[in-house]
C-alpha cells in the first residue's frame, strides 16, 4: 500500500525552442546529487533539419537544479562523436562511482535503426563539466546500461537490457574486478554465450516487455531498481490493451539476480494528458531515481531520507516527476512486511456462508455490511435464494471475527413493488446493505431492483433500541435516486458537514455525491452527481469505482474504502482514499495500489470469480475490520492496523502543514 504522486510542476523539464539541439524533445532525465545541487542528464531530440539524414537527432543536455525540480542551465553534454554513435546518443544513467561520474546512454550507429547498430557506450567525467573519456561498452543490441554505486561482492556491478531491439528482451547482471573491462569486447562476448546465467526475469506473462530503469539505489533492505514493465508489449489473447507502468523489484545487497520483493504492478501508468499525448502517446519510462529528505512534521517518526523521487519520460516527449514514500514502498514489496501493508484475512474465513436449510440464503450469502456498537459487531448480510431473490440476514460477533449469532429468518424482504421480482427466475430485491447510525437512528442504504429496471438506491430505517432488541420494525423504504439512471453503491455520512447531510452514491462508473437538509427522504431525493472520483486509465481500477462502507472520521480527514474493476481483468480489488473534512467531495489522498484483492479459492471461485466486495467497516482495538463478500457468494472478514493505513495516505498533508 502506497501512494505515489505526480509533481504539480509536471511536467518540470520541456524542450527550448530556442535552442536547436533540444528543440522538440526534452525527457528520460537521470538525475544525482553533487553537494547542494541537483544535475540532471537527459535525452533531447533536435528541431528538424530537412537537409539532413536523419532529420533530427538526439544528443545528451545536462541542467542544474537547487531542488531537483526546477533545472537550469542547460547545455549539450553529450554530443555524436565516434562513428558508433554517429546517430545518436539516447537515454543516459548516471552514477557517481570511485570518484568519477559514469553517464551509460544508448549508442545508434546505423540508419535507419536497426538492432546491430543500437549499443550501450559510456562518458566519463570527473566533475559533470567536461567529458573525459567515451566507449563503446556492448559489441551487441542493448541498452539501459547502469552502474551500481558501490562495489557488489568486490566486483564493479551493472545492470543491463539485453536484445532490447532483439526481443524478447532480459535484464542482466554482468560484474568486473575493474571498471574498464566494461569496454573491453572480449569480456563481452565471453559474458554473452553465458548469458542465461546472468539473467533476472522481471515479467509476469510472456507478452510483457522490461527494460531497466534508474540506477539502483542501496536501502536499508537491498538494492531498488525502478524499471519499465510494459503489459501486453506482444499479442496477447483478447487483445488486452498495451500499457507502460513503471515498477519496482528489491534485489539482494551481495547478490543482485537475487529478488527480495517486488511491486504486484505499476506505480505509474499513462493518465495525465502530457503522459497521454506526445512525440510517441500513451508513454511513461523510468529514468532516474533519487531519495530526498522532506520537510517532516516532528511527531513522525520515520524522519530520514524516505521520499523517494522518480524522473520519468512523459509520451517522449517531456521529463516528469512523481514521489512516494520509501517505507510504505518497501514494505509493500517485502513478504516480511506486505501483510502489514495490506489487509489480512482471518484465518477461518469465510464467517458466513449458504444454508441450504434455509430456502431464502440457500444460494449465496454475501456483501455484508456492518454496524459495531458497545461490545458487538452486528452484520447484515445479503442473502440469495434458489430463485435469485436478494434478502437481507442478520449475524453477530463479540470479537469481529467469530460468529457468535445468526439469525434463521431474513430481517428485511423485498416489500415494494420496485424490489419486487418482475421476471421468474431473475436477480431482483434488496441487494448490498450500507448501515449509518446518526442519533439513536440506524439508516440502511441498499440496490432496490425488479429485475427489469435499472437498480436505484433506496432507503430505510430503523430504532436502535428496536434494533438491537431485535425487533425489525424497519420504516417503509423510499427510493431516493432518479428513475432511468444505474445508481447504486450508496450511504449516508454519520454527521453533517457545512449543516447538510452528505450522501454517496454511483452514477455509471463513478464515485459521486450530493448534499441533503434533512434526512425527511420523502422530501429528500438525489438530484446531483457531485464527482468525487472515477476509474483511472491503465490501472487496477481503470473501468469503474463504488464505494465499499461508510467511512470513518479521523482527524485527518473522512477514510473511504473503495471497490475498483480492472479492465483488463474484470477483477474487484479495494484502494483507499482520504476525503476532505469540510468538503468531503474533495480528495486529498488516494492508494496508487490495491491494498486488499482475490487471492484466496472462495474469493476467485463463487458466483461472480475473482471479486472482494466490502460493504461493513468497523474500528475496534486499532484495527480497521472490513466484512466483504467473496466470489458473490459468501462473508469474509480482514483486518489491517488503522495507523499504518492513515499514515501512508496522510504523508503529503502533514508534511505540508
Amino acid at each position: 500500500m502506497f501512494v505515489v504522486k505526480r509533481s504539480h510542476h509536471n511536467p518540470i523539464f520541456i524542450p527550448d525552442k530556442d535552442h536547436y539541439w533540444e528543440a522538440f524533445a526534452t525527457f528520460n532525465m537521470s538525475v544525482i546529487k553533487k553537494g547542494d545541487m541537483f544535475y540532471g542528464v537527459y535525452r533531447a531530440i533536435s528541431a528538424i533539419d530537412r537537409l539532413r539524414t536523419p532529420q533530427q537527432i538526439s544528443t545528451i543536455g545536462i541542467g542544474k537544479s537547487k531542488d531537483g525540480v526546477h533545472f537550469e542551465e542547460r547545455i549539450p553534454f553529450i554530443m555524436p562523436s565516434e562513428e558508433w554513435e554517429k546517430y545518436g546518443c539516447e537515454d543516459p544513467r548516471v552514477t557517481f562511482f570511485e570518484d568519477n561520474y559514469y553517464i551509460f546512454y544508448t549508442a545508434l550507429s546505423v540508419y535507419p535503426f536497426e538492432a546491430n547498430g543500437i549499443k550501450v557506450a559510456v562518458a566519463v567525467s570527473k566533475d559533470l563539466k567536461k567529458i573525459e573519456e567515451k566507449h563503446l561498452v556492448t559489441p551487441f543490441n542493448a541498452k539501459a546500461m547502469t552502474l551500481f554505486p558501490e562495489r557488489i561482492g568486490g566486483k564493479v556491478t551493472v545492470i543491463v537490457s539485453v536484445n532490447t531491439d532483439r526481443p524478447p528482451a532480459k535484464i542482466a547482471i554482468a560484474q568486473v574486478n575493474e571498471i574498464e573491462e566494461l569496454w573491453n569486447p572480449e569480456f563481452w562476448n565471453k559474458w554473452y554465450t553465458d548469458i542465461d546465467k546472468h539473467i533476472i526475469d522481471f515479467k509476469r506473462l510472456p507478452y510483457d516487455h522490461i527494460e531497466v530503469g534508474a540506477s539502483p539505489i542501496k536501502t536499508e533492505h537491498g538494492w531498488l531498481l525502478i524499471y519499465s514493465h510494459i503489459q501486453n508489449y506482444f499479442s496477447a489473447p483478447g487483445n488486452p490493451d498495451r500499457i507502460f507502468g513503471i515498477e519496482a523489484v528489491l534485489l539482494d545487497f551481495n547478490n543482485p539476480l537475487k529478488i527480495l520483493g517486488r511491486t504486484k504492478g505499476p506505480l505509474l501508468v499513462p493518465r495525465e494528458p502530457y503522459e497521454l499525448y506526445g512525440h510517441v502517446a500513451n508513454i511513461v519510462f523510468p529514468s532516474g531515481a533519487i531519495l530526498k529528505q522532506p520537510a517532516r512534521n516532528a511527531s513522525h517518526s520515520d524522519v530520514g531520507e524516505d521520499t523517494l523521487d522518480i524522473y520519468y519520460g512523459a509520451a517522449d516527449m517531456t521529463t516528469c516527476v512523481a514521489h512516494v514514500n520509501l517505507i510504505d514502498l518497501i514494505s509493500t514489496m517485502r513478504p516480511e512486511t506486505s501483510s502489514e501493508w495490506h489487509f489480512k484475512r482471518f484465518l477461518k474465513n469465510p464467517i458466513i456462508e449458504p444454508d441450504k436449510k434455509h430456502q431464502w440464503e440457500e444460494k449465496a450469502t454475501f456483501n455484508p455490511a456492518a454496524l459495531r456498537i458497545k461490545d458487538t459487531t452486528h452484520i447484515l448480510y445479503r442473502a440469495l435464494s434458489g430463485d435469485n431473490t436478494s434478502y437481507i440476514g442478520y449475524a453477530s460477533s463479540k470479537d469481529g471475527l467469530n460468529i457468535d449469532e445468526r439469525l434463521p429468518e431474513p430481517v428485511y424482504s423485498p416489500r415494494e413493488d420496485f424490489e419486487s421480482k418482475k421476471v421468474a427466475g431473475a436477480n431482483s430485491g434488496c441487494e448490498d446493505p450500507r448501515l449509518t447510525k446518526i442519533g439513536t437512528t440506524i439508516y440502511m442504504c441498499y440496490t432496490a431492483f425488479d429485475g427489469i429496471g435499472p437498480p436505484r438506491v433506496a432507503i430505510t430505517s430503523i430504532n436502535e433500541k428496536d434494533f438491537l432488541q431485535k425487533n425489525w420494525k424497519w420504516e417503509k423504504p423510499v427510493l431516493i435516486t432518479p428513475m432511468g439512471f444505474d445508481d447504486k453503491d450508496s450511504c449516508i455520512f454519520p454527521e453533517k458537514t457545512n449543516g447538510q447531510y452528505f450522501i454517496l452514491h454511483r452514477v455509471g462508473s463513478e464515485i459521486c455525491g450530493d448534499y441533503f437538509k434533512s434526512l425527511d427522504f420523502k422530501i429528500e431525493m438525489i438530484k446531483k452527481c457531485i464527482r468525487i472520483m472515477g476509474p483511472r486509465i491503465n490501472t487496477w481500477d481503470s473501468e469503474k469505482v463504488g464505494i465499499s462502507a461508510p467511512p470513518i472520521k479521523t482527524k485527518h480527514g473522512w477514510l473511504l474504502l473503495y471497490h475498483g474493476v480492472s479492465k483488463s481483468h474484470n477483477t474487484y480489488r479495494i484502494g483507499a482514499v482520504l476525503l476532505d473534512l469540510n468538503d468531503p467531495a474533495i480528495v486529498l489522498a488516494r492508494t496508487s495500489d490495491p491494498i486488499f484483492e482475490p487471492e484466496e479459492i472462495y474469493e476467485k471461485i463463487g458466483i461472480v470469480n475473482n471479486v472482494v466486495f466490502p460493504c461493513g467497516m468497523a474500528e475496534k482495538d486499532g484495527l480497521l475490520y472490513i466484512y466483504y463478500g467473496g466470489a458473490d457468494m459468501v462473508v469474509g472478514v480482514a483486518t489491517i492496523e488503522l495507523d499504518i493505513l492513515l499514515n501512508t495516505l496522510t504523508r503529503d498533508i502533514i508534511e505540508k502543514k
